[in-house]
């Protein structure tokens, strides 16, 4: 459900906003959950090995880790922590439309950090930063020479994605080029994440629009790109556009927009590419009852062409209804709204300061800030864990830097890393 919460907080369920249905409203519950559920008929099982959404031979069970969040840097409302590819180097996206560098000095538990004053670049002029909107994601292409921003057009709040050339740390605010415009009927619902993937192409993370229960039926319209996530080749425009469709997009030849990479989600707030798989992880935010955890293993397809079931689906539960649609994948991890009520996707941990952690993705839950993990193999969750002694304020996004090491941001400013105890 992102709800902008006093102070300035945003994205604690995508419900908010003044086009909201009554009946959109949720209840903020507590500590989130112990359900799950296994993958539908798409699922292709992983191996159990480091990166493959199963136990890394370094592992340990969950329950025996001990863990703490150590604060490294303070930002204004920060939604995006990167790590720029080539240099190694640290970026910041903070809501109102700013970037900053990061500087790490020093290593081990000796490490320091400094927020740059000077911005990389600031497009607060052209950035909504209410409700549910602001600069949402940041994004670095692969050779780490283009940023790519994702953000609530002013004064609309339609979605922008946009490209700058940087050279060396010198921002070109004069090659900007729009990638992407998609237009919001709503002020929610925004998704907003981009990721490119292991195949080199951009993946883009769309709501369904707003409102509440999906009044235009975005999530299963194939025609439509709200209620999607996308798959896009910036670096190769074709067709009249400033991206190129990739050639094994599902409708790229028709049958839907041929943007489309999967669909049937209501509010994606942060997708994660599982460093050693491949395997797509999607967190998607719930209406009123359930939270969930989508994975989509490299091996079947990482997702090409799915439908994860919004909005005849709310997690592994019919909604409005509705009924599972033909071969709708299943969430592979759901917990309910008497334990959370937004779900703040994370990241699949590759190496890293907390030996044992490996293999896990780490997430959390904006309204209750309790760090967790799971563990999946061959589309089961086998560990699982809710660190009630992890709590960060607000969580809005995780990050990883060159050596592997996790942040978690809080909107209310802070940037913490994850820590052995």
């Amino acid at each position: 459900m992102l709800v902008l919460l006093a102070a300035g907080a945003l994205l604690a369920g995508a419900c908010g906003g003044d086009d909201q249905e009554a009946a959109d409203d949720g209840d903020d519950g507590g500590l989130a959950a112990d359900t799950a559920t296994t993958n539908g008929p798409s699922d292709g099982g992983t191996d159990d090995v480091a990166g493959s959404g199963g136990t890394s031979p370094g592992a340990a069970a969950l329950d025996d880790l001990d863990l703490q969040l150590t604060e490294v840097a303070a930002a204004e409302s920060p939604t995006s922590l990167v790590t720029r590819p080539g240099t190694g180097g640290l970026y910041v996206a903070e809501r109102a439309g700013t970037v900053r560098a990061l500087a790490i000095a020093g290593s081990g538990a000796d490490r320091t950090y400094e927020l740059a004053d000077e911005p990389l670049i600031d497009i607060s002029d052209d950035v909504v930063a209410d409700g549910e909107r602001g600069l949402l994601d940041i994004e670095w292409a692969e050779d780490g020479a283009v940023l790519y921003l994702s953000y609530s057009l002013a004064p609309g709040g339609d979605t922008r994605v946009d490209a700058y050339d940087v050279d060396d740390d010198v921002l070109d605010t004069g090659s900007r080029r729009e990638i992407l415009a998609v237009d919001q009927p709503f002020a929610n619902h925004n998704g907003g994440d981009i990721e490119f993937g292991p195949d080199g192409y951009l993946y883009v993370a769309l709501g369904d629009g707003g409102s509440g229960g999906d009044p235009r039926g975005n999530g299963q319209d194939t025609g439509a790109l709200l209620g999607k996530i996308l798959r896009l080749d910036p670096a190769a425009p074709a067709g009249g556009r400033a991206y190129g469709i990739p050639a094994d997009n599902p409708f790229a030849d028709g049958g839907g927009a041929p943007e489309v990479w999967l669909y049937g989600v209501r509010n994606p707030w942060r997708i994660a590419f599982d460093p050693g798989s491949g395997d797509l992880w999607v967190a998607d935010v719930g209406q009123n009852a359930w939270e969930e955890i989508d994975m989509l293993p490299a091996a079947d397809g990482g997702g090409r062409g799915a439908n994860l079931g919004w909005n005849a689906r709310e997690g592994a539960h019919d909604y409005g209804g509705g009924s599972a649609p033909e071969g709708a994948i299943e969430p592979v991890y759901e917990y309910s709204h008497d334990e959370g009520c937004s779900i703040t996707g994370g990241v699949v941990v590759d190496g890293g300061g907390v030996p044992g952690l490996e293999g896990a993705y780490v997430f959390s839950d904006y309204c209750e800030g309790v760090l967790r993990a799971v563990r999946v193999s061959d589309g089961e969750v086998v560990d699982e864990r809710v660190f009630d002694d992890v709590t960060i304020n607000s969580p809005v996004s995780f990050g990883v830097d060159a050596g592997g090491d996790v942040y978690v941001l809080s909107l209310g400013g802070t940037i913490a890393r994850i820590d052995p105890a």
